[in-house]
This record gives structure tokens, sequence and C-alpha cells, in this order.
């Protein structure tokens, strides 16, 4: 049988279950099969009605000596009561509004009944338990006949009139009939050399486990299949790069130095050798992938730039893209700064805006049509050319693009970062190099992975002079004393950001909104004070004019969505407030806390928290007690999980195996797994169920 096989085509599964699996994304029998539970109840031990306890989880087994529904008077609810008895003694059940209940359990009939003991007014009994009808009273825990009690019991992620009930019977059901069909994808040698269960086993231990232990082998089975899929996607890309071919630009010494001392600081140690790993890697024929990671302000741009200058004064051009339109402005402000004494022609291109900056032109920065900024990259005159998402439009052609720097490099899909380092129009089909950068600190685990196609290069130095900030979790109690501290601030001239989880209030205002916050603070809390927002909706221009006004300290306090994370660079602001803190990760509020305090004046991170939680505090307290942004990251990835940092949508990693992705050891085991299978067999012939497995999964991870 065919496992692509549609359950429509299933006579025995209704329309409308048919709408409501689609709502799951399950509309084909491996579909279903390859739904997997996301916890279990222990319905396996079957107790006689004398011992159970209350608040403790059982099984019962008995016959049903009266069964009625009844309604109340108050509240019309329908309850259905039945007597149940065995040997030991009787125990009433109740179940609330289902009154089909009673022509399902008829009287006589035996009943398996799990579930928790309920006290009542004047009776104990079992509210709404899990049933299962017995036709052998003598049935035993395990039986194969048994669905729903009497055993480990999946639980699945579930959706409207879609139960987990109707899901388990489903399934058994076509375990019976496909499960034969179920073939192997991994090597009989990976198989036995990790020990892992064949997948016919995992598929029938995962769904209806005969120990917790099985059922964790099989969850580790498909949870190792997923990572080796990974790995293989990973390291194949790797191989691939070493067959392509780029233009090998050689380092011009002179230029460089030049450079470095012209900067008004002096480079650390980790930026000296991370630009040398950069340039050396250009030097090959090979493609450069480089990964560029650095804390918020230890100097990524500066270092990006020597690798463009040394590009561009090889004759070739660079393409820049920042996820933002405010991030690519400044990037095109810095690097113009920058690069002013080198006779280079930089554009800026975003969907709304465009500039050039000439040395012809006596470092005037003039705006010219979008049309003349492409026409002038496609020509080869735009030396670096600075933007967002605009360049990758198709229209937009390199006449002989050398590097690819790409910011913030995990907010673009794979697919932006390959579309772009395609775009160049040499005879040759060269390949142009490929610079990441990031300022989010990526865990070792997720750096083995999702980025094992790229070389790392870490600045772990932060420049002199930046002094850490102060952070404080504020309770609703302690807030007029934060708002006293930003009055000092800005009375001594500083300024101030207020972070907000979103523009509009919520339904239900639960959220400080942008606009609502912005209103309070100018009209109640500082009135003489000139308050501004900043957020998505606003205009290309208007969003440009509060960050010059803000830059040049016209504006005292700017309220804004977390459009500010990256990239934002106001020396003179030593204050942020975080409205709702605990909505964020720790990884973003790390990022966050990097846009103040650059000036090297003493600064403050109020964490404003409305939850009391435990977990929430222990959470925020990680970022009070560290500045490490690594062991945020670390921190971040055990308390949210995997999919924060890498985007569940842009890779199409299954639930289960993104939770595996912080298992270090596990990741370990993948990638040498996937370096044994390639080293043997680099296009996996011999394996054609797994190569299909690695299409399917390469399909995926397009998106976006």
């Amino acid at each position: 049988m065919d496992l692509s096989l549609p359950l429509a085509k299933l006579k025995w599964i209704q329309k409308r279950y048919l709408k409501r699996l689609k709502k799951l994304k399950i509309e084909t029998v491996k579909d279903l099969l390859f739904h997997f539970p996301h916890r279990y109840e222990d319905f396996s031990q079957i107790l006689k009605i004398s011992q159970i306890k209350i608040n403790q989880t059982f099984c019962i087994k008995g016959k049903v000596i009266k069964i009625e529904n009844i309604k109340t008077h108050k509240k019309g609810i329908i309850l259905t009561q039945a007597l149940v008895s065995d040997e030991s003694g009787s125990i009433k059940a109740i179940w609330f509004n289902q009154p089909f209940l009673k022509n399902l359990i008829k009287k006589d009939t035996y009943v398996l009944l799990a579930g928790k003991l309920t006290i009542g007014k004047n009776e104990s009994y079992l509210q709404n338990p899990v049933y299962e009808k017995i036709k052998n009273p003598d049935i035993q825990p395990f039986d194969p006949r048994l669905t729903h009690v009497g055993r480990i019991v999946p639980v699945y992620p579930e959706t409207e009139g879609l139960t987990s009930r109707w899901l388990r019977f489903a399934i058994k059901r076509i375990l019976k009939k496909h499960l034969a069909s179920i073939k192997e994808p991994l090597p009989e040698f990976i198989l036995k050399k990790y020990n892992l269960l064949p997948i016919k086993e995992a598929i029938l231990q995962i769904h209806f486990p005969s120990s917790f232990k099985l059922a964790q082998k099989a969850k580790e089975r498909f949870a190792f299949q997923d990572l080796l899929i990974l790995q293989l996607f990973v390291l194949g890309q790797r191989i691939k790069r070493y067959k392509e071919k780029s233009a090998p630009i050689p380092i011009k010494i002179e230029v460089v130095k030049k450079f470095v001392e012209s900067l008004p600081f002096k480079l650390t140690q980790a930026q000296r050798k991370a630009a040398w790993q950069i340039l050396k890697d250009m030097e090959r024929k090979i493609p450069m992938s480089r990964l560029l990671q650095g804390d918020v302000g230890s100097g990524k741009t500066v270092v990006a730039t020597i690798s463009a200058l040394n590009c561009a004064k090889n004759g070739y051009q660079v393409a820049f893209m920042a996820p933002t339109e405010i991030l690519a402005k400044q990037h095109f402000e810095t690097v113009h700064n920058f690069l002013k004494n080198f006779n280079l022609n930089i554009g800026l291109l975003t969907s709304k805006s465009d500039r050039l900056f000439s040395k012809k032109l006596k470092n005037e920065v003039v705006e010219i049509s979008k049309r003349k900024l492409i026409e002038l990259t496609e020509k080869g005159e735009i030396d670096i050319l600075i933007g967002t998402h605009a360049l990758i439009q198709d229209k937009v052609k390199f006449k002989k693009l050398g590097l690819v720097i790409v910011d913030e490099q995990h907010r673009f899909g794979v697919e932006q970062r390959a579309k772009l380092c395609k775009q160049s129009k040499t005879k040759e089909r060269l390949i142009p190099h490929l610079l990441s950068m990031t300022a989010t600190p990526i865990p070792r685990t997720l750096s083995l992975t999702i980025y094992g196609d790229l070389d790392i290069s870490i600045l772990d130095e932060m420049p002199r002079g930046k002094r850490k900030v102060n952070t404080i979790i504020v309770s609703p109690k302690e807030r007029q004393k934060a708002y006293q501290l930003i009055e000092k601030e800005i009375q001594k001239g500083r300024q101030a950001f207020v972070i907000c989880p979103r523009i509009e209030p919520g339904e239900k205002g639960e959220v400080r909104a942008v606009k609502e916050e912005y209103t309070k603070l100018k009209e109640q809390i500082f009135p003489n004070f000139e308050i501004e927002m900043l957020h998505g909706k606003l205009s290309s221009k208007e969003k440009e004019r509060i960050m010059k006004d803000f830059r040049e300290g016209k504006i005292n306090i700017l309220v804004s969505t977390s459009v500010i994370e990256v990239g934002i660079d106001i020396p003179n602001a030593t204050v942020m407030i975080v409205e709702g803190a605990e909505r964020f990760g720790l990884a973003q509020l790390h990022q966050f806390r990097g846009r103040i305090g650059r000036g090297g004046e003493e600064s403050y991170f109020f964490l404003f928290c409305e939850s009391s939680s435990r977990k929430t505090q222990k959470r925020l307290k990680a970022l009070v007690e560290t500045d490490d942004g690594l062991k945020l990251a670390e921190a971040d990835l055990k308390l949210r999980g995997p999919g924060d940092f890498v985007g569940k949508r842009q890779w199409g990693i299954p639930d289960l195996s993104m939770e595996y992705l912080s298992d270090l050891n596990l990741v370990k085991t993948t990638r040498e797994a996937a370096k044994e299978i390639l080293e043997q067999d680099i296009y996996l012939k011999k394996y054609p169920l797994l190569k299909k497995e690695l299409e399917k999964f390469t399909g995926l991870v397009h998106l976006e």
C-alpha cells in the first residue's frame, strides 16, 4: 500500500474529520502515522475499586450495574451516571454533557475506566473518566486489543472537533493495515552502530508503547533520523561549496593598513583575527562561507567593511544586505564614513528609497532614481550596494559580484541568501564569497547543525570603554522609582528607550502597546519631555525623520516596538525600559540591552515584568547575573527551545526533532553518522529512501 495515499480515499473517515485533519496538515496515510504524541498518560496499572485513592491516576475494571442520564435543575446540564462494580466494591462514574454514552455503555457491559477520584459533597466518584468497553473481563494490561486505557496511552496535538481518542482509533486502524508498507530509510549499519529501533517497531512504540523506555527510544530514533537528514543537508552544502568556483581576491595589505590606521579607534585582537580569517578565505578559489558572530557592540561592521574595501579595490562589487530599512540606512552611513577617503561608489537600495555616494561628487550623498542606481550597479559602477530585501529583486544585477555580506543572517531564508549569491553576471559563473553576520550568540548545538555549513569567526572581545549595563527587574509597585531615574538621566542630557511588545493594545488590553504607552508617558508621566514613537507601520520617511531627530538629541524618549532590536546606534541613550519583559526571549532582551551604554556612560536596563511566576523571575534573573551573550543564548535554548533561534517554518524541522536540537550529544552523533554515510556514498545512490527524505527536506528548507 502506498503511504502517500490521501486519507480522502479511505471510506471510513468522514468528510468532517478530513477538514479537521487538514488543519493539522494531515492529508495522507503517512501524515497520520507521523503525527506523533506530545505526551503519554499512564493508565497501565489496573486496580481493584477498593484500592483506589484520592488524586491518584488509576485504571479500574468492572461491570456496569446501572447507567442513566439525569438533567440538573439549576444549569440544565445532562449528567450520565453509571454504577460500576468489581468483587471488591462499587464506584460511581459521572460524565458531563455526553448523553450518547448511555447507548454506548449499556447495563451489564464490562468496562475499563481511567482517571482520578473526585470527592463531592456527599460521595466520591470518577469525574469524566476515560472509558473502554471490553468483552473479556479477564483482560490484562497492555493487551493489544486495548486502545484508550489499560496501557500507556498517547495524547496527541489536537484541534477543535478532533480528539486524541479519535486519533488513537484512526492511527491504530491504519497501523493494522499499513505498518508492513513502511520501509526503512536508514542504512542498516547506522541502525546497528547507534542502537536504533527499526522504523516499524519505532512507529508502533511511539504510538502504543509497551513501556516508557521504549516510547523514549522510539522518539530518539525519529529525532536521530530528522537530525541526520539535517546534517546530510548541511554537510552536503559544504561539500558542494568545495566543488564550486569563486574569484580569488588577493589581500591588498597596503590598502588594509591604510584603512586600519584611518580609524578613530584601535581594533581589538578579536577583530584583527576575524578580519584576517575572512581575507585569507577570500584568497581561495573556493567560495568563502563564513559566519561572523559577535555580541552586541563587538564591532562586526568594521570587520565587514575591511573585507568589502579589499574586495572593491580588487575590482569586484559587494552586496551588503540588512534585515530592516533602518539598519540598512545606518550601515550606509557607517560604511560611507569609514570609506570616504578610498574613492569608492556606495549605493543604498531599499524598497522605498535609494541614494548614491560617490567620491567624484566630493563626498556628497546625492539622491538618484532607483532605476538609475540599478543601471549603474549592472554596469559595475557601484562598488558597494547596501540594502534590504530589495537587493534580491530580479531586476537587480551585478556586473562582477565578488562578496555578499548578510547582516543578522538568521533573519533571512536559505533561499534568499542563495539567490543573492547567484546575481552576478560574470561569464565564468563564479560564485561570490559569502560573509554572514549575527549578534545573536549561537549555542554549540545549533552551530553544529543549522549553521554547520559555515566556518565561524567569533568576536569575543568588547571594545574599550564599553561599560556593563545595570540590569534591574521592576515589579509593578516599583515603576515610579524607574520613572524618577529616567527623569534624572534626561535632565543630565541623556536619552531613553521604552520598548513595548505590540503596536496596538491586545483585545483584552493585557499588553502595553506602543500607542497606549506613548500617550500615557507624554500626557501623564513626562509631559515636559519630547517623546516620539517608532514602529513598523510608519512610513519610511517618518521612520527616518524620527531616527534622525533621536540621534541628534531632539527627542528625549523613544517609545518603540522591537524594530530597534538590531543595529540602532545612539551613543547618548543610557536608559531602556522593556514593558512586558516576560514576553521576550533572553537573546532578544540581550539585543535590546546592547542598544544603550554605547557612549561609555553608566546605563540602566529596566525589565518591567507583570508576572510573578518563579520560572519567569528565574529566566529574567539570568540577564541580571550575566552579560555574556553565549551563556544567555544557551539558557534561552533550554527554556524556550531551538525554534526561537532558527525559525521552525524556515527549516521545516518537526516539533519532536526541534526539541532534540538542544541535545549536544545527539547533534554530534548525527553529524558523525552523516559524515560516515557521505564518505561511503556522497550521492546516496545506495540509499534511495534516505535520498528521497533528504530531497523532501531540501524542499521544506526553502520555506521562508
